[in-house]
């Protein structure tokens, strides 16, 4: 695989003519901006941009973007439902990107791509202002909180090549870039944006924000409420955030930032495939809940130490609280009165609390090397982080939201992690057409879990088998890009990754489970090749191929000739496939009239996924690997005419398994068996009525569709998860 990559490099190097150009990330037109080479200050990205996806510049602020696979999602270009998270219409135009559909307040959002697990978007680095915001990224990295699309400004998206930047998973990076209110130049702003839809849907979102001398300052407070498709679906969110920048002198600020988030679900639980066939709205599970309290704080510096280099330092932090009570036995276990009690069943309760404080420091550089100016990013990372984790509580029998127990919570487990890093990329220019990127990251982790496992028969602790894991390694990967044309360019990127240990796979009950004392990170690369960039005004494409190799899963089986489980690495899987975009605007084309614009699109993601290598489990070798479609279509319209704006959107996602045996055929519980292809489709029409005011309405799921994408063994289920049918939204936004 190595020798294919360095064969790719080898190649776009002998084609180098020497010729004058730029890459298509350098090109401003006034309709898509999207800012030049080296960027002063990041939150300009896409500020003016009239479309929603762009290819990010190969450099912004002091991170490198050049020869990765990446996409930039512009929040107020988007044609779709923001208010409820809707993940398949905000990334449609992003190719092979999974999606989980299961939670009505969009708050949990589960993302996925190239046969990866989509599960919390656990398999992506999930950043908000480029920091953390994950219970834990390196032991417990789901995203049980993120942002409110409303208030997002941007979404940065960069594939498995992420990883020498930013560190763990696979997946690459998820960006969540909040607004700050940058392009405030006046005291006082106010923006207000309402929305109601189906199922008592309301959504209340309020801004203020304002720049006075050397201080800005921005501030949101959003409300988000509703009963949800399903019955015993009811959730609320609401979310705080402000930040203030002081000025210090054009070349210096600071910036204080921080959020507060509190989401509460009642979870209606899975159904059998027979039950979803007969009414997909029904509950059989009316007394779970589901409560997430996140706060982020974060300082931030950036000083422009010179004309050729910048500094950026965050110190940030995450408090985060996850708790569930709820009746979790299989669906096909009525939750029902005991009549012995004449009460219900008591519930379980599982607490999780995450204080996680971490440092990243980066500085980019700009010198001289023969005739060419050259690009050197470098950074640090401290990390600490503590899981507190209470489970299995014998909670009470009533209806609401009560997390309270009778005695102690049988497992009462703390997690630790530390992690310490270094890395540094640099773009080579070869020649104004060619530039070479090659990059190194070191890595430290230290994981380790301590406390109660449970209570034996007798009534004494349990207690968790002494684990600790330290190592260190390195990341090595390299890129490379050709500029074909002035606004087209070949790309290619090998990049070594890993995810490391989980703590679920120390939390070993010492009567039945043993870890491997072997036991390993998950390690293998992304391999990616394609080409992409502008034609002119109206043609937009990004065609691309990638192999995924994912070494040293872990898993667990069962010992020969014992009842034990062992955790420990069983082998590994391959992901290889294809991901196209395209974009075509006929009006600019055949330059109809500026008051008419069309706009078609087409994104397709192609993924084989196989388990593959020596296998200590033999059963799964050859096989598919579970929650990973092998064909991801999304394709749309959008007709704009004077005011107005219409978006037809179509999504298709193929089969996949939901267990790395392949089982076909439904279990009785729901919780394994095949998930069926699906088709979607949603409409979406915006009236602006000018710069300060607009309405925005649609329907998700126009045919009303039954489907599911997931199963789940436990949390939010057990079972399969049905997906929400026809619902509408409509949304008036205003500033003042």
């Amino acid at each position: 695989m190595r020798g294919i990559a360095v064969f790719a490099l080898v190649a776009m190097s002998l084609i180098s003519n020497g010729q004058n150009t730029i890459s298509v990330n350098d090109t401003i037109s006034v309709t898509d901006t999207i800012a030049s080479k080296n960027l002063p200050d990041i939150t300009v990205v896409g500020r003016n941009s009239k479309s929603d996806y762009q290819q990010m510049p190969e450099i912004v602020g002091t991170n490198i973007y050049a020869g990765k696979k990446n996409a930039l999602i512009v929040m107020d270009n988007v044609q779709g439902n923001v208010v409820n998270n809707t993940m398949r219409q905000v990334m449609a135009k992003i190719p092979g990107i999974h999606v989980w559909e299961s939670d009505p307040s969009g708050i949990q959002i589960g993302i996925a791509a190239r046969g990866l697990s989509p599960n919390r978007s656990w398999e992506f680095n999930v950043r908000q202002n480029g920091y953390d915001i994950a219970a834990d990224p390196y032991g417990y990295p789901e995203a049980y909180y993120n942002p409110q699309l409303q208030a997002v400004q941007r979404i940065e998206v960069v594939r498995g090549q992420g990883s020498l930047q930013y560190g763990p998973q696979f997946g690459g990076l998820i960006n969540y870039i909040l607004r700050n209110g940058s392009e405030i130049n006046k005291p006082i702003e106010l923006e207000t944006q309402q929305s109601f839809g189906s199922n008592g849907l309301f959504n209340s979102y309020n801004a203020i924000g304002g720049q006075k001398g050397k201080i800005h300052y921005y501030s949101f407070f959003d409300h988000r409420e509703g009963n949800g498709w399903r019955n015993n679906s009811r959730f609320y969110n609401n979310s705080g955030f402000a930040t203030i920048t002081y000025q210090f002198s054009s070349r210096f600020s600071l910036t204080a930032e921080i959020m507060r988030s509190n989401m509460r679900s009642q979870q209606p639980g899975g159904l059998t495939d027979a039950q979803i066939r007969q009414n997909a709205q029904e509950s059989l599970r009316s007394r779970n809940w589901f409560d997430v309290s996140w706060t982020t704080p974060a300082f931030i510096a950036n000083y422009q130490i010179n004309e050729n280099t910048r500094w950026n330092t965050k110190i940030f932090a995450t408090f985060g609280d996850r708790n569930s009570v709820g009746f979790m036995l299989p669906v096909t276990v009525r939750d029902t009165i005991n009549p012995i009690t004449g009460n219900y069943n008591p519930r379980t309760v599982s607490l999780d609390q995450y204080r996680n404080y971490g440092l990243e420091s980066r500085i980019l550089t700009s010198y001289t090397l023969g005739k060419m100016k050259n690009n050197v990013s470098a950074g640090i990372r401290l990390f600490t982080g503590t899981t507190s984790r209470q489970s299995d509580g014998i909670g009470s029998t009533g209806m609401n939201y009560d997390i309270s127990i009778s005695g102690q919570h049988p497992r009462d487990i703390v997690f630790k992690s530390k992690n310490v890093a270094a890395f540094v990329e640099n773009i080579f220019r070869i020649n104004e057409k060619l530039i070479i990127i090659p990059g190194i990251r070191y890595e430290w982790l230290q994981g380790s879990a301590s406390g109660r496992n449970g209570f034996s028969n007798n009534g004494n602790e349990i207690r968790l088998q002494n684990i600790s894991r330290s190592r260190s390694f390195i990341l090595a990967g390299i890129g490379a890009e050709y500029h074909v044309t002035n606004t087209t360019e070949i790309y290619a990127n090998y990049s070594q990754a890993y995810r490391p240990i989980q703590f679920a796979n120390l939390q070993a009950p010492p009567t039945t489970d043993i870890v491997d004392p072997d036991l390993r990170d998950s390690k293998g690369y992304n391999f990616d090749i394609g080409y992409r960039g502008k034609i002119k005004t109206f043609l937009q494409f990004d065609i691309s191929g990638f192999l995924l190799q994912y070494n040293n899963r872990v898993g667990v089986i069962t010992t020969s000739g014992t009842n034990s489980r062992l955790i420990t690495n069983v082998g590994a899987s391959t992901s290889k496939g294809i991901e196209s975009y395209l974009e075509f605007n006929p009006a600019r084309a055949f330059k109809a009239p500026t008051v008419f614009d069309l706009i078609i699109f087409s994104s397709y993601g192609y993924t084989d996924a196989r388990y593959s290598g020596n296998h200590k489990d033999a059963n799964t070798k050859g096989k598919r690997v579970e929650n990973a479609p092998e064909h991801i279509i999304r394709t749309g319209i959008t007709v704009g005419y004077n005011k107005w704006l219409i978006t037809w959107q179509y999504s298709h996602v193929g089969q996949v398994f939901s267990d790395a045996n392949n089982t076909v055929t439904p279990t009785a519980n729901g919780n394994n068996g095949l998930i069926p292809a699906y088709d979607i489709t949603d409409i979406t029409l915006t009236y602006k009525m000018n710069n300060k005011l607009n309405i925005k309405g649609g329907l998700n799921n126009l045919f009303d569709t039954r489907y599911f994408t997931r199963r789940a063994g436990g949390y939010p289920g057990p079972g399969a998860l049905p997906g929400d049918g026809r619902t509408f939204f409509v949304s008036l936004q205003a500033k003042f």
